[in-house]
């Protein structure tokens, strides 16, 4: 699909999930495409020149009434309230993991007073920054997420995602999800080499890192960086359903956002 045509299908998709919010008087832009443009921010995986001079050097004649680039990226953060409207609805069985996202190399720890990320394990490596925990039905679908510092544990700073699902989902998750005098009935922790339908996880998060770029960005205020990873989980759920999800002849739902790449 050319890249115009992508960018314009898009748009038509997120306005239609935002029919219902108005466009501020005195704004240049509509919410719609405050979100469209956000979720290209988030499909690119690159720093915000280099997103900006890719946006008013290729498609500025979809975008007129572009904002300078800094107001753009506060846009970007204050719009991040509608991000709920693209999460999937939670089904039987679910899934519930981790994922480390580096800010800074770790030895440029401690250089900066404003520092955001902290030092953690992330695929058995050390980083600075943040985690993501990600709840996804039984599709693949992301269903809520919540972001902390790199070094939290995930049975003690993401009890909640959990706990709101108790009387909806069945939610699958690793050892690290343990935690003494927390017994959520919902909650069915996975000895490893057991329940390979966990592996969902891994596939979705191999597509953020491959076509995202998530592994590593760069943002240094922490609202940003929150606004951020919640434009990701947006952007999964609308390109994941692109064309709809087809299952195979043995039932299983492939999934691939690689063709939307940029």
């Amino acid at each position: 699909m050319p890249t115009q045509d992508f960018i314009i299908d898009l748009f038509c998709r997120v306005d239609d999930q935002m029919l219902d919010v108005r466009k501020h008087p005195q704004a240049e832009l509509y919410p719609s495409e405050v979100i469209t443009l956000a979720l290209l921010f988030a499909l690119k995986g690159c720093g915000n020149r280099p997103f900006y001079r890719w946006l008013s050097n290729n498609w500025l004649h979809l975008f007129p009434s572009l904002p300078h680039r800094t107001r753009l990226f506060r846009l970007f953060n204050t719009h991040c309230k509608w991000i709920d409207r693209f999460l999937a609805k939670p089904s039987m069985i679910g899934l519930i993991d981790s994922y480390g996202i580096e800010l800074i190399h770790p030895r440029r720890e401690g250089r900066s007073e404003k520092q955001i990320g902290k030092k953690g394990l992330s695929n058995k490596r050390w980083i600075v920054g943040g985690k993501l925990c990600m709840l996804l039905n039984h599709l693949g679908l992301v269903v809520d997420w919540d972001v902390d510092t790199a070094n939290v544990y995930d049975g003690s700073n993401f009890q909640h995602l959990v706990d709101a699902v108790a009387d909806e989902m069945v939610v699958l998750a690793d050892p690290h999800f343990e935690k003494v005098g927390w017994n959520p009935t919902n909650l069915k922790v996975c000895a490893k080499g057991t329940w390979n339908d966990r592996m969902l996880v891994e596939t979705v998060l191999s597509m953020l890192t491959v076509v995202c770029h998530f592994k590593k960005v760069g943002h240094r205020v922490w609202d940003y960086f929150k606004s951020r990873v919640g434009y990701t989980m947006a952007l999964f759920n609308i390109l994941v359903q692109w064309h709809g999800l087809q299952p195979a002849d043995d039932g299983f739902v492939h999934l691939s956002i690689a063709e939307f790449s940029l």
